[in-house]
């Protein structure tokens, strides 16, 4: 579950001393100013991924300072890494400097030195950030330098499925068992250390459990958005991702499933919470198969039964039937 602060329930004079302290003692010491602290609304959130954390901000525009000083005061030696969703911010770091937007990506280092100014006219600045520790970062530090406060584009490469993934954790993390979010920490810290190994241009100096994880993501994603292509086979994507079928195959030899298992698995969950949706009622069971990559109805359809022990008709009566059910409760229920 996301641990929450807000300046919401703060005397309006007194928001932005109160936001700059809980900054200060929660997240690390910074310097803050800030050019109208009158109008100033913040909120921050936090959530636990074993070794990491995920953090969400929302702010008004202000500016972020780390001089030695505050380093001494408290460093919780981090790299933390940055997708910026709405706004822009201009960090200085390390003899590198740039100026970050929507989708983008950064990082820094708190055991440095820097100086951050997030950007928003007549709005707010929003972005999630990845806590890393330094010792779990499998990159080299004098590697790394060369990334600080330099602008990573966040809409290719793996940077892409980074951006994607961080997104999905801020929606949909409070959904997560805690055993689930430390497996999540665990893929965060592999597509991290890809990404920035990629921007390095030296992804093969990362360990190989590290770039077979990373490739592994990377298939998921593809999978995912190719599920209604019924061209979609190991031939197509091992062609897609310059490897052998055969190594296709090894990589997911001991998981849970083979790769095609994973397609047919994906495919009918999308067809089930399709035929499940009220607001697709009236489209045929062949359109609904079809528009997942299914070949055709009769194949669809004992894919569906052998999966869930019911027609895809049958499935689709009940869900009606359910549905109908919980409105006439709804209906019957006192106020």
């Amino acid at each position: 579950m996301w641990s929450v602060v807000s300046s919401g329930g703060v005397p309006a004079g007194e928001r932005f001393d109160w936001y700059a302290d809980v900054i200060s003692r929660e997240v690390m010491p910074a310097a803050l100013s800030s050019e109208r602290p009158a109008d100033f609304q913040g909120e921050a959130a936090v959530l636990d991924l074993g070794e990491l954390r995920v953090a969400r901000f929302a702010l008004s525009p202000l500016r972020s300072r780390r001089t030695p000083a505050l380093i001494r005061r408290g460093d919780p030696e981090q790299y933390q890494l940055a997708l910026l969703r709405k706004g822009a911010t201009r960090m200085s770091q390390h003899r590198n400097e740039s100026t970050v937007g929507p989708g983008d990506l950064m990082l820094w280092d708190t055991s440095r030195p820097s100086d951050n100014e997030m950007l928003a006219e007549g709005g707010q600045v929003r972005a999630t950030v990845l806590m890393l520790p330094r010792v779990v970062m499998p990159l080299r530090t004098q590697r790394l330098d060369r990334l600080l406060a330099d602008r990573i584009p966040g809409d290719r490469g793996v940077a892409a499925i980074l951006a994607s993934f961080m997104t999905a954790l801020e929606d949909h993390g409070a959904e997560c068992e805690p055993e689930d979010l430390r497996r999540m920490g665990a893929v965060a810290l592999d597509l991290v250390a890809a990404c920035l190994a990629q921007h390095l241009d030296s992804e093969d100096h990362l360990p190989f459990e590290v770039r077979e994880q990373a490739l592994l993501q990377r298939i998921h994603a593809f999978i995912e958005h190719n599920l209604g292509d019924p061209e979609l086979n190991p031939s197509v994507i091992a062609a897609h991702h310059h490897i052998s079928v055969r190594s296709l195959h090894q990589l997911f030899h001991g998981r849970k499933e083979s790769v095609q298992a994973r397609i047919r698995r994906r495919r009918l969950e999308q067809c089930r919470a399709d035929l499940g949706c009220r607001d697709l009622a009236a489209r045929p069971v062949r359109a609904i198969a079809a528009r997942w990559g299914f070949s055709g109805p009769v194949v669809f359809s004992r894919s569906f039964r052998d999966a869930y022990g019911i027609s895809p008709t049958e499935f689709r009566a009940l869900s009606a039937e359910q549905s109908c059910s919980d409105r006439s409760l709804c209906r019957s229920t006192p106020a």
